[in-house]
């Protein structure tokens, strides 16, 4: 499909992860368990762009009546986050965590590719705990962060 999809088929292989191709997609899906949840992720190749995306999903949305709670919870948790970020899609309450990068002129090298890959999971299933309670327990998305940041 391209250098980028190329490469990061080349390093799922390489690492020994178990993966799906999304037919007619440069996209590569995946499950993964972390310590907090289980995530579907999904990498995905964007060859005219030059990049890597890398995304977890969590396994529970926010519900409609929790929705900006959870838009202070994602807001609260990207504040000071270096690579990566959480998204809230508004509309049906999915959470994800994203990494990326951009190698216009440049190789995507397995090692790149691993940094993000690990950074997003570790990332992703640290902040969970925080988003469940705040879903389940009704705690407060401040309460939520000081939950998972302990500050």
């Amino acid at each position: 499909m391209g250098r980028i999809y190329d490469a990061m088929v080349s390093f799922f292989r390489e690492d020994n992860w178990k993966f799906m191709p999304l037919e007619g997609q440069p996209s590569l899906l995946m499950s993964v368990t972390g310590k907090n949840a289980n995530f579907v992720c999904y990498a995905k190749a964007r060859e005219e762009q030059e990049q890597f995306l890398f995304y977890s999903v969590y396994p529970v949305k926010a519900p409609i009546e929790k929705r900006f709670l959870a838009a202070e919870y994602v807001t609260r948790a990207n504040y000071g986050l270096v690579i990566g970020n959480l998204e809230l899609d508004m509309s049906d309450g999915e959470v994800r965590y994203k990494t990326s990068i951009d190698v216009e002129g440049a190789q995507l090298t397995s090692a790149l590719i691993k940094q993000l890959v690990y950074t997003n999971l570790s990332t992703a299933d640290r902040y969970y705990p925080g988003f469940a309670s705040l879903v389940y327990a009704s705690i407060s998305p401040e309460q939520a962060i000081l939950q998972v940041e302990g500050r």
